[in-house]
């Protein structure tokens, strides 16, 4: 009888010992897993600061490149605005001004290309006109179409012969013709024109008018 009570002591002490080791084990995987979740969630807080840092910083300096002289622009002056029904010939390819519709069209992407009349009464609204040869990459093209969903006062489409470089921007007056779509100065010549000094009339929607 002493022996059976003194065996089931010894198994009572031995699985409250058990019992201990796993609770001791659970509270060293618990805080490797709390230790382990901070640091990664400290890692991914430092991460997206580098990130927000890192576009405040590329937005500021596409700002200070933009307040000086972009290279390449050419501007034009003398440029009628009269409201006409009739199809206008245009001096430049893409157009950057002149007599125009009575309607405008809504900024933003166009998979065809777009009336030229309808184009430069959103040019005189403030409006960069973006537009890309057929056989510009598709990548490209994809750059075109993120940078004019960034921006209200942007009009993107196809443009049937444009004459030297396979994209050009073009804003009431001021037109640059780049090479490539990544080209930093296309975005520079966004944030200079777009509702810049040269709209005729600045404040005038860019919606509410014609999708073209």
């Amino acid at each position: 009888m002493g022996n059976r009570k003194q065996e089931a002591a010894e198994r009572a002490a031995r699985l409250a010992q058990v019992r201990e080791e796993q609770r001791r084990a659970e509270r060293r995987r618990t805080a490797v897993i709390t230790g382990t979740s901070v640091v990664v969630a400290g890692i991914l807080i430092g991460a997206t600061a580098v990130v927000i840092l890192g576009e405040q910083q590329s937005t500021a300096e596409v700002a200070e490149a933009a307040s000086g002289e972009i290279d390449g622009v050419q501007t034009f002056s003398d440029l009628s605005a009269s409201h006409v029904q009739q199809p206008v010939r245009y001096e430049q390819t893409p157009p950057v001004g002149g007599d125009h519709a009575g309607a405008w069209a809504n900024c933003g992407t166009y998979s065809e290309p777009i009336t030229n009349e309808l184009g430069v009464h959103s040019l005189e609204h403030g409006a960069v006109w973006i537009t890309y040869g057929s056989d510009l990459p598709e990548e490209q093209v994809r750059q075109l179409t993120e940078l004019a969903a960034e921006n209200a006062y942007v009009l993107l489409s196809p443009f049937d012969g444009l004459p030297d470089q396979p994209v050009v921007a073009s804003a009431w007056g001021t037109q640059l013709a780049l090479e490539t779509a990544d080209d930093p100065r296309l975005e520079q010549f966004v944030v200079k024109y777009q509702q810049g000094e040269q709209t005729p009339e600045p404040g005038a929607p860019c919606t509410g008018g014609v999708d073209a």
